[in-house]
């Protein structure tokens, strides 16, 4: 399995994807510092919203074989600049978290994953489980298996 680093503002859904991919039982738990296992990489939701942690973020991404840029499907704004992904040297998928949630919008979170240069998205409830494996699927044999697949 791909080495998978999670990257997304506080709340973003990283932890509780990580719990769930590794197939833990969800629990609330706040990232303080960078946590790795064997497959997964959490990062703390400060580290992309604070400009003088997110440089560290570049870094850890060596340690990874694909980056992965967290959205809640119910977030006001766009946390990822237009192109960003362009700087890593690493694969970078887009997952949009929350797709359950009555108030979220994930046709215009994928919008702006795409913007962000995310050309593989993924929709997922680490709720309800749905799109969670096709991410396992996806870090197992590196083929598209997202809800959208690629545009043109």
């Amino acid at each position: 399995m791909k080495k998978l680093i999670l990257m997304g503002r506080v709340a973003a859904g990283k932890t509780t994807l990580m719990q769930r991919l590794k197939g833990e039982q969800i629990s609330y738990c706040k990232t303080q510092y960078v946590y790795y296992t064997d497959t997964i990489i959490d990062t703390p939701g400060e580290y992309t919203e604070n400009g003088e942690l997110a440089a560290a973020l570049a870094l850890y991404t060596y340690e990874a074989d694909i980056v992965g840029l967290l959205i809640a499907s119910d977030y006001p704004y766009n946390p990822f600049p237009p192109c960003c992904t362009s700087s890593c040297n690493r694969e970078v998928i887009g997952i949009v978290t929350g797709i359950d949630k009555s108030e979220g919008n994930p046709d215009r979170v994928e919008n702006w994953l795409r913007l962000a240069g995310c050309k593989t998205v993924f929709r997922i409830s680490s709720i309800t489980g749905e799109g969670i494996r096709d991410i396992i699927e996806y870090l197992d044999d590196g083929k598209d298996k997202s809800t959208k697949g690629e545009t043109a």
